[in-house]
């Protein structure tokens, strides 16, 4: 699904929900994957719940911290942090929690990229 109305800045979420932040994330998956489609009428795609900081870091996070830079270094502040990365897998740039998706489609510069975030990975079509 497209969450853009300019069909070249067009990207798609994909989440990755985390229990690491307050543990607003106790549930099941299936839990989790409910409450998410009815508070924020998510249409994207929403996988099992990863560790994004500390020994059990989900390898893609240790990646994307690595190489996303930001104030908080190798440490994911809170859930909705989020990564824009390019096709080929490049980190571009790494957004806080409060950022609106929306608004990274601007920073986008007409390429074709992926964003991934604390809980959730956006990646475009």
């Amino acid at each position: 699904m497209c969450v853009s109305e300019r069909p070249y800045l067009c990207f798609e979420i994909l989440a990755f929900p985390c229990n690491q932040f307050l543990q607003q994330e106790p549930g099941t998956i299936e839990e989790t994957v409910q409450f998410v489609c009815e508070r924020f009428k998510a249409e994207y795609p929403i996988f099992a719940k990863v560790k994004v900081n500390g020994s059990n870091t989900e390898p893609l996070y240790k990646y994307l911290k690595a190489n996303g830079g930001g104030l908080m270094g190798t440490t994911i502040k809170w859930n909705f942090t989020k990564f824009l990365i390019n096709k080929k897998g490049e980190v571009i740039r790494r957004y806080g929690a409060r950022t609106e998706p929306s608004s990274i489609e601007v920073i986008q510069l007409l390429t074709r990229v992926f964003i991934c975030w604390g809980f959730g990975f956006l990646g475009l079509t």
